[in-house]
């Protein structure tokens, strides 16, 4: 049986980030991937955005790795060659009603330590953007977008030089003990001092198997749509309505990737299946209702069903704000679990990886 100091279990950013940070510091290190490689969930399935730290409430973890987190991933992807770009973004208040609402928004930003936002007037709103409707927005340049697949293929490599990777392996069990925990997989054992769990919609399931505390992981399907080729000119950067009541989602929005394209979305359902991503879609008229509040000439026949993806909630729908779960387990100390890490999860990966180092080493050391 393999013994080693840290196993991470699931290949996304977090899991990367973190595994990579814990070798970093010199302890020998596995990744533990179902899938062939690494990246294929939540991952690569977003908006690609690069958040400023906006919505969440003070002090939770959410407000505060995803203000840092954003700086350290805008210097990772320049010093990496990841594309990005630093291109702000607008909320929008499509009537007046809702001008208090972009006033409150911009104040738990201040409160964030996002300093740089500003409500701005129709005007401004269509130097910037002059196809897109409404009366007033928040100006926010510290939100970005950056190539999210780029970003995991270059984790992948620099984790490669001090991480062994385990790709096409699960795990199917466990038992803690006096040395760490005994991980089992479908294709070996590994004896691991610590384990942190990065494993995403799946970090409950790991949990459980490893004889850690019992949390439930809501699997929340967002579809996206597509602009045409030919509609693309209508949008430069992301634009987002003011966040959706639920506080499941920040809105159906309009954003540019780095190649060009303009994807609008994601929407927000919560479903018992964490593989479904493509049953019983939303038809695409529903998307240019959406649409139509931001851009109002927007044609139907300019949109196309674009990608799913399936956010790993860390509470039911009943729930406005679940924050992240980055913390040792109650039950299994040697486990430690970075879960429920939904958006802002992109933009703070790196951040989430730091805040895990200290939590190994209070294990390890």
């Amino acid at each position: 049986m393999e013994r080693i100091d840290v196993a991470v279990i699931g290949g996304g950013v977090i899991g990367l980030a973190s595994a990579r940070a814990v070798a970093a510091r010199g302890h020998t290190t596995c990744l533990i991937d179902r899938w062939p490689r690494p990246g294929q969930e939540a991952s690569t399935h977003n908006s690609g955005v690069i958040h400023a730290g906006i919505y969440y409430p003070t002090d939770s973890l959410k407000a505060r790795l995803c203000v840092d987190g954003r700086e350290r991933l805008y210097r990772f992807c320049r010093d990496h060659s990841v594309p990005y770009d630093r291109c702000g973004k607008l909320i929008v208040a499509a009537t007046t009603e809702e001008v208090a609402g972009l006033e409150a928004l911009t104040a738990q930003g201040h409160e964030n330590g996002v300093d740089d936002l500003e409500v701005v007037n129709r005007p401004f709103l269509r130097r910037l953007e002059p196809h897109v409707a409404g009366v007033a927005a928040i100006w926010s340049p510290s939100t970005g977008i950056v190539e999210a697949e780029t970003l995991v293929r270059k984790l992948t490599r620099l984790a490669q030089g001090s991480v062994h990777l385990l790709p096409g392996t699960w795990v199917t069990g466990g038992t803690p003990n006096s040395s760490g925990i005994e991980i089992h997989t479908n294709r070996e054992r590994l004896l691991a001092r610590a384990v942190v769990n990065a494993a995403g919609l799946y970090a409950d399931d790991v949990s459980t198997m490893l004889g850690g505390e019992t949390f439930t992981i809501y699997p929340v399907r967002g579809e996206y749509a597509e602009l045409l080729p030919r509609a693309c000119h209508l949008v430069k950067r992301p634009v987002y309505p003011l966040p959706d009541k639920s506080g499941h989602s920040l809105g159906v929005h309009l954003t540019r990737t780095t190649w060009g394209s303009v994807m609008l979305g994601p929407t927000a359902r919560y479903q018992t299946a964490k593989d479904d991503y493509e049953g019983e879609r939303l038809p695409i008229e529903c998307f240019h209702e959406s649409a139509t509040r931001l851009l109002p000439q927007l044609d139907l026949a300019d949109l196309r069903h674009g990608g799913t993806g399936i956010r790993a909630r860390p509470a039911p729908a009943t729930q406005v704000f679940a924050d992240f779960i980055i913390r040792a387990d109650t039950q299994v100390p040697t486990l430690i679990h970075a879960a429920g890490i939904d958006s802002p999860g992109l933009t703070a990966c790196l951040s989430i990886a730091e805040a895990i180092v200290p939590l190994v080493e209070d294990v390890i050391t």
